[in-house]
């Protein structure tokens, strides 16, 4: 098949350089991997790894600056003026005693490696030089059936590294691509396997997956292969949870859920992504029918959950403190029309308001549509602006010292009643500020 074109970047022209220099030098030199399979779905790849038969000390006696970041393994990195490029030796791989690692490398040829990878459609190289794209296992007919298909055994693909399974569902909701049967037939059968994995790695996967405009289907499809209830039961119990109709006509939590993050910006974060997944996740636990369905402090008790689960993945904490921000605020907005000023300066001015108004207008727009309070909220913020939204201190603790007041708590408290005073716009001045400070002393 004839190859398609490289894009005028600067990664890609350094990958051909690469092989171009290791074509000289009397190597086989490809691109593999993502990178051929996003230039074949006419996407542009964001990096770009190179395979050869040259050996890893070759490969550093023949470019000025590598790094060994798995020699035993054959890769190189190459450090060009770009970035880094991996290069790695063809190899074929012995057993995974640890649904991880290969016991044993050997390495071979560019067929061999291709048998070893996970996909099919991960499997195809690329001749830059040539204009060719080889295939060993099948993966241009996969690509053209938009299909996710094991190279081999499926079974025996993910025995080999567990972590295989989520990357089965998240390849195919990126892609949007089906299933091939027996591979999602081992996904399903072999899912408990994806408990063995570490946080970290689960962690990535998942980030993967909400960055992406089409994080919603790739997480349909990890509930629907069976793999949401290994790392994320608190999601997985979403589904069947009723939500009253007049707010929810769309159907459950989990259904929700997912429309909401369909409704996020293309470009959303991963803490507004995950502030998005979580939002509701106390709905389940705080599940109770009276004079209707209600899920009462249901954003209190979703920020705790948040928190656990987040860190059980090993999330950042700045992470995790935007998303606890996000899923115990998310539902304060009938509150903006009757609150104090200073209560709702405070609201508008917080750091990550921008993030929870987006998950705003995506929690309405996947039930029942209605932004009642989005304009309230924006045109508030633009009328008060960042001087009356965060005004700057009128007194200091050193100000408090001159009027004969000593360190100690009673200071921030004083201070903190006079920042109240300047929110609610009863004192502007510093000369005010003082007045109100000897009247309080």
């Amino acid at each position: 098949m004839t190859a398609p074109r490289l894009p005028d970047t600067a990664p890609a022209r350094q990958a051909a350089a690469i092989c171009a220099r290791l074509r000289e030098a009397g190597h086989r030199a490809l691109l593999a991997g993502g990178c051929v399979r996003d230039l074949l779905l006419d996407a542009v790849p964001k990096d770009f790894d190179v395979a050869t038969d040259a050996r890893p000390e070759r490969v550093q006696a023949l470019f000025p600056r590598t790094v060994a970041v798995g020699a035993a393994f054959g890769v190189v990195v190459v450090v060009t003026e770009s970035g880094p490029v991996e290069v790695a030796t063809f190899r074929a791989e012995g057993a995974y005693s640890d649904g991880r690692h290969p016991d044993s490398v050997s390495f071979g040829d560019a067929e061999a490696d291709a048998q070893r990878r996970d996909f099919t459609v991960n499997g195809l190289f690329l001749d830059p030089l040539a204009g060719e794209v080889v295939d060993y296992v099948g993966g241009l007919a996969d690509l053209k059936a938009k299909r996710l298909r094991a190279i081999g055994d499926p079974g025996l693909r993910f025995r080999e590294d567990h972590l295989r399974l989520l990357r089965a569902a998240r390849f195919a909701g990126l892609l949007g691509f089906g299933v091939d049967p027996a591979t999602a037939a081992a996904v399903r059968r072999d899912a408990a396997l994806l408990a063995t994995v570490s946080p970290e790695r689960i962690q990535q996967e998942l980030s993967k997956m909400l960055l992406s405009p089409r994080r919603a289907e790739a997480l349909r499809r990890t509930s629907d292969l069976g793999l949401m209830g290994v790392f994320l039961p608190e999601v997985e119990t979403m589904k069947g949870v009723e939500q009253p109709p007049e707010f929810h006509p769309e159907g459950d939590v989990f259904l929700h859920t997912m429309l909401v993050l369909d409704h996020l910006p293309p470009d959303a974060s991963l803490t507004l992504a995950l502030g998005g997944l979580l939002h509701d996740v106390a709905k389940p636990a705080t599940f109770q029918r009276a004079d209707r369905i209600r899920f009462n402090n249901h954003d209190r008790v979703g920020a705790e959950m948040s928190v656990a689960i987040l860190q059980r993945l090993k999330f950042p904490n700045a992470v995790i403190e935007r998303v606890e921000y996000l899923v115990a605020e998310h539902l304060r907005w009938k509150d903006t029309p009757n609150m104090r000023l200073s209560t709702l300066k405070r609201f508008l001015a917080a750091e990550g308001f921008e993030e929870l108004l987006a998950l705003y207008v995506a929690d309405c727009k996947g039930s029942h549509g209605k932004l009642d309070f989005y304009d309230f909220c924006v045109s508030k913020k633009a009328e008060f602006g960042v001087e009356k939204l965060k005004p700057a201190k009128l007194l200091t603790g050193h100000d408090l010292v001159t009027l004969g007041m000593a360190p100690g708590p009673k200071m921030g408290e004083i201070l903190k009643a006079l920042e109240e005073e300047q929110l609610e716009g009863r004192i502007n001045s510093r000369d005010e500020a003082m007045a109100w400070a000897r009247r309080r002393l």
